[in-house]
């Protein structure tokens, strides 16, 4: 038995280092309540763009710009110490972390954002980087496209996990590539909301005879910034919620253990037993005695999406060097 915690609660917008401050101090209530996972919402660090939904796509050009800028200075760099205080925590409490963010790409040109989900584990390693498949609609003028490499099942102490985000879970093939690699935790950082999602996270949870934990973005036009650019133009009634949650956490065979945690914060805790993720293959296992191989297959290509790959003077490409050391 396990216990899952969902941490729903808005971040500083546009503020790297007091969100990751405020993910920590939560990191450490959830794990002093017992605990062992914990999953933060979609873009936390440092804040779902929920402007993108209001901006004009050319008259308020400028505007845009302004926040891209901000957002992209206090995104990610997963290939430095950005992220170094909560794995910190999650190594201090032993715990494993699922959270979401603003990737900044320090490969190549540096000026592509990608909206990434990290699993944590309890000695701080990253032991997973998915970055969202498809952006929905005006996403795409914030994130570029991830790739496959993150969509896989890790092990963990409370299970094997995997993490899909937002409307990836309405995307049928990406659900059944989790599936295929026996995932116990099926986990969905979202800005998805309302009766459907949740029906969703139940059909979900029976379809792949898993536990579904769907961590929501919660926040009112209050919780924004004075100082965020736009903030008087778009988002003009303090009292708004602009983003209820809804988070939930979803039994194998699609009763609901926990929540919805609807218009409020906090923390939402679920007991998970993964004995219930057996019971309910039983009688439906999709990849298993419920899947016809001889009819249908799919096909995933795993490869890293690389724009370029430089030869070596020997000829051989980066990436082939990497895959014969």
């Amino acid at each position: 038995m396990s216990r899952v915690a969902v941490v729903q609660s808005p971040p500083v917008f546009l503020d790297r280092a007091q969100t990751l401050a405020k993910a920590v101090g939560s990191v450490r209530e959830a794990a002093q309540a017992g605990a062992q996972l914990i999953v933060f919402p979609e873009a936390f660090i440092p804040g779902y763009p929920a402007w993108i939904w209001r901006l004009r796509p050319g008259g308020d050009m400028a505007l845009t710009e302004k926040l891209h800028s901000l957002l992209r200075a206090n995104s990610v760099d997963l290939s430095g110490e950005d992220l170094a205080p909560l794995s910190q925590a999650a190594k201090r409490d032993k715990v494993a972390v699922v959270c979401g963010l603003h990737e900044r790409d320090s490969d190549f040109g540096g000026g592509t954002l990608y909206n990434t989900v990290v699993v944590i584990g309890p000695d701080g390693a990253i032991l997973n980087r998915h970055r969202k498949l498809m952006p929905t609609n005006p996403e795409r003028m914030v994130w570029g496209f991830g790739d496959a490499s993150g969509l896989k099942a890790v092990e963990t102490p409370c299970g094997r996990i995997g993490v899909m985000i937002c409307w990836e879970s309405y995307m049928p093939l990406a659900r059944y590539a989790l599936y295929a690699q026996g995932v116990d935790i099926y986990i969905t950082p979202t800005y998805d909301s309302g009766e459907r999602c949740i029906a969703t996270m139940q059909h979900i949870a029976r379809e792949g005879g898993c536990w579904v934990v769907s961590s929501g973005c919660a926040f009112r036009a209050q919780d924004i910034p004075d100082a965020v650019p736009g903030k008087a133009e778009l988002f003009r009634n303090p009292d708004e919620w602009v983003n209820p949650g809804d988070s939930v956490i979803v039994a194998p065979g699609g009763k609901i253990a926990a929540g919805p945690m609807h218009e409020e914060f906090g923390i939402l805790y679920a007991d998970i037993d993964l004995e219930r993720v057996g019971m309910a293959r039983r009688s439906l296992d999709v990849v298993g005695h419920y899947a016809r191989p001889d009819v249908f297959q799919l096909h995933v290509n795993t490869k890293p999406r690389r724009p370029v790959e430089f030869a070596d003077p020997h000829g051989m490409s980066d990436s082939a060097d990497r895959e014969l050391e």
